[in-house]
């Protein structure tokens, strides 16, 4: 089993990650590497043993799902062969989960980096816990009476004795992602900044479809400080010649477009959508 762990920014450039919008938005993306896509608290998980190869192997399909995902905002990458120990690892900052044995790696992570574990640490901690190795130490028979199970479950699912179980996500039948900026944009071509995370979203929505797209819009939504007269936003469509997902295209054009906009107000937030009926297998 081949597992990615992807940790957003908490400081990404858009609204905090534990949000649903942009963890969903992350999820849509990853969706173009595998169908088996799960949210896992603030991050998104993706198991990816069997696509790989159609991705160039293993180093390259790293090289293309690190490049990308920094610009949706993740701060941190791991791999593992199982989702709970990539994430456990993605907190504490350790990328590669193949280069030791997994519990090696695992027994010095500090407890917090297993979300079943914070709810008991400052009880560990009274008893001489500081790492996943310490709690694994400590007899089952206590933890299991002392503690929920869900404690033991996750131990036992981090470390690769019990099978875990996801919710897998769904593609979108339709394209609508939403951005919120962390600072007001005053200037239309100042825009394409955010737009761009939008596009590279709508570029991995379209390659889990096999899709090209030949329309989409950008509607941006003005300040609630703004002056009356200015409206609530404004958008724009952006159209190509044949089918596409070349988000280095779709940036160029939508930049051209952009340049020629006058904004009447101050925008924070941003809309993209996939004009129906404009995408090509």
């Amino acid at each position: 089993m081949l597992w990615s762990a992807l940790l957003p920014s908490p400081s990404a450039g858009t609204a905090p990650p534990t949000e649903a919008a942009p963890q969903r938005a992350l999820a849509t993306w990853a969706l173009q590497f595998t169908p088996r896509v799960a949210l896992a608290d603030e991050a998104v998980l993706m198991e990816v043993a069997a696509s790989a190869r159609l991705f160039g192997g293993r180093r390259a399909l790293r090289e293309r799902v690190w490049g990308e995902a920094r610009e949706l905002g993740v701060a941190q990458l791991a791999w593992a062969p199982n989702g709970l120990a990539a994430l456990a690892l993605a907190r504490a900052g350790i990328e590669n989960g193949f280069q030791r044995p997994l519990a090696a790696l695992l027994d010095t992570l500090p407890m917090d980096t297993l979300s079943a574990v914070r709810p008991h640490r400052l009880t560990l901690e009274h008893i001489g816990c500081r790492t996943l190795g310490d709690v694994r130490a400590l007899p089952r028979s206590g933890l299991g009476r002392r503690f929920d199970q869900l404690l033991l479950q996750a131990l036992d699912q981090a470390y690769g004795t019990a099978p875990e179980a996801h919710d897998w996500v769904a593609l979108p039948e339709h394209f609508e992602e939403r951005l919120e900026l962390m600072a007001r944009v005053e200037q239309a071509p100042a825009l394409l900044f955010g737009a761009r995370r939008l596009l590279r979203v709508l570029s991995g929505w379209l390659a889990a479809r096999r899709a090209g797209v030949t329309a989409f819009t950008l509607r941006w939504a003005h300040d609630a400080m703004r002056a009356r007269a200015a409206g609530e936003g404004g958008e724009i469509t952006i159209r190509t010649a044949e089918p596409t997902r070349d988000i280095e295209h779709l940036c160029r054009l939508l930049g051209e477009h952009l340049a020629r906009v006058k904004l009447l107000a101050p925008v924070g937030d941003l809309v993209m959508v996939r004009n129906r009926g404009a995408a090509a297998a």
